[in-house]
């Protein structure tokens, strides 16, 4: 005679569910805490390592970037060339810092949206509002409604970068005193594509 599995009753499978413990409120507020640090943690990881959206503000690269466009950038990509679209740091332009632990702190610097026109040893001018770099005629963006002012010449140092707006009249760069040329740990990132508004979605050269 064979015999057959004696079958669980409901009250029996209520009484085992009640015996499974419950997690107390701190361990709720830990387990959350882990949750959002790890979420954190790889938000973090993107933005440093693969790419970033970054707003732009301001009309200092205006035509080719407009005011309160969406931009998608790329951290992968660290092989500029003259003529890139950036995102760089400037020397001393902190937007915030926190504390870490009794002896640390973390710097977040402002950012800003600019175009690479010259390299470490390249030699830099502003002659009769147009653009040189190492004497050739660097054209003007498309539809620039500005003049820059005269400046230079000046050759770069080794681990010097020079970066300058498209709207050059109005654009706070590497021709300023307090700015002037930047290092290549202040390059950020080079501008692939405008991401919004979506009818302006487009690559940038």
């Amino acid at each position: 005679m064979s015999m057959q599995p004696a079958q669980q009753t409901p009250a029996l499978n209520e009484k085992k569910k009640a015996e499974k413990p419950k997690k107390t409120v701190q361990q709720e507020i830990i387990s959350w805490i882990l949750s959002f640090a790890g979420a954190l943690a790889v938000i973090l990881a993107m933005q440093t390592w693969v790419g970033l959206p970054i707003p732009v503000k301001g009309a200092s690269m205006q035509n080719t970037l407009m005011d309160g466009e969406l931009l998608w950038v790329s951290r992968l990509d660290k092989n500029y060339s003259r003529g890139d679209v950036v995102i760089c740091h400037y020397p001393n332009r902190i937007q915030a810092t926190y504390s870490i632990g009794p002896a640390g702190k973390l710097e977040i610097h402002e950012i800003f949206v600019k175009r690479l026109v010259a390299l470490p040893g390249d030699t830099v001018e502003i002659r009769l509002h147009k653009l040189y770099v190492n004497g050739e005629l660097v054209p003007d963006p498309p539809e620039m409604g500005s003049q820059p002012a005269d400046y230079g010449p000046i050759t770069l140092e080794e681990d010097q970068y020079f970066v300058i707006g498209d709207n050059r009249l109005t654009s706070n760069d590497s021709r300023k005193e307090n700015i002037g040329p930047i290092s290549r740990d202040m390059l950020q990132g080079k501008v692939k594509c405008v991401l919004w508004p979506l009818n302006r979605i487009r690559g940038i050269q």
